[in-house]
Formats: structure tokens, C-alpha cells, sequence
């Protein structure tokens, strides 16, 4: 099995959003992009996936200029294509005209050399659920800490 470095996770997307399904897309990037993406210089915030065309796009993913490029360097903000099966794409475009359904990016990571994008078909959260989702992570870490003073014999 390739080795996966990670570059960049969108918590935030976690937070906001409850995944569905999760598919692993390429990305179609400019030599400039992939220097900067070694450097992990990427914001996914308000970054999303659509689908245009019979190709899937991810907009709104901003990678800074490499440093060390010259004129020819990127456009940080630009739509960059997914590489994904054909039928991965009629499948998310299916699910994506449902009501309230979206496709977030949620890990960039280089597996093999090769830059991937994990993506989640997602369906936002309401307040209440982020609400419990943060109590649900206080009891389970109140527990372990529990479990932990237990077994050094401190209780």
C-alpha cells in the first residue's frame, strides 16, 4: 500500500457538515501548484465541488503562489478539475440535485507522488446537531480521562 503524506484536513467540514459517502479524486494542477502543495501552503475555506459539463470542478480552493516561481506562477483561486470515473460523477451529480446536499473537500494528501482529494457528499448540520455532536466529545473525553486515572490507580 502507497504511503499518504497529508497536506491539509478541513476540520471545519466535519463541524459543519455530516458526510454521507467519501470518493478519492485526482487533481488536474499546474507544476507551481504541486510545489506550493509540498510547501502545504492550501485554505479550503469556502471551497466546494460541482459538477459542469459531465466534469467535476473544485472551486474555490486557494493554493498560494510557490515562492520560488516566477512570472509564470498560478492563479491561486482558479477552478481546478477533479479526475473522477464517470460513473462516480453521474452518481454525485444525481445525489447533489437532491435537496440540501453538497460536496465538500475534506483531506489533500499525496499518495504515490500523485496529488489526491478526498471529497464527501455532505448534508449541513443544524445547530442542535453541532450542539450535541460537542457534548457527545466532552462525555467521551470526560470518560477516557476517567479510564486513564483508573488504570494508573489514581482513583
Amino acid at each position: 500500500m502507497a504511503e499518504e503524506r497529508v497536506v491539509a484536513t478541513n476540520r471545519r467540514a466535519r463541524h459543519e457538515y455530516e458526510i454521507l459517502e467519501t470518493f478519492e479524486a485526482g487533481l488536474v494542477l499546474r507544476g507551481t501548484e504541486v510545489k506550493s502543495l509540498r510547501a502545504g501552503t492550501v485554505n479550503f475555506k469556502d471551497s466546494y465541488a460541482t459538477v459542469r459539463n459531465g466534469e467535476a470542478w473544485l472551486v474555490g480552493c486557494h493554493i498560494s503562489p510557490y515562492s520560488h516561481g516566477t512570472d509564470a506562477n498560478h492563479d491561486p483561486e482558479r477552478d481546478r478539475k477533479l479526475l473522477l470515473h464517470g460513473r462516480e460523477i453521474t452518481r454525485l451529480l444525481g445525489k447533489i440535485s437532491e435537496k440540501g446536499l453538497t460536496v465538500v473537500p475534506l483531506k489533500l494528501y499525496f499518495k504515490a507522488g500523485r496529488v489526491k482529494l478526498e471529497i464527501g457528499l455532505a448534508r449541513g448540520k443544524k445547530l442542535h446537531d453541532k450542539r450535541a455532536a460537542l457534548r457527545e466529545r466532552e462525555v467521551r473525553r470526560e470518560m477516557d480521562k476517567a479510564a486513564r486515572a483508573a488504570r494508573s490507580g489514581r482513583w
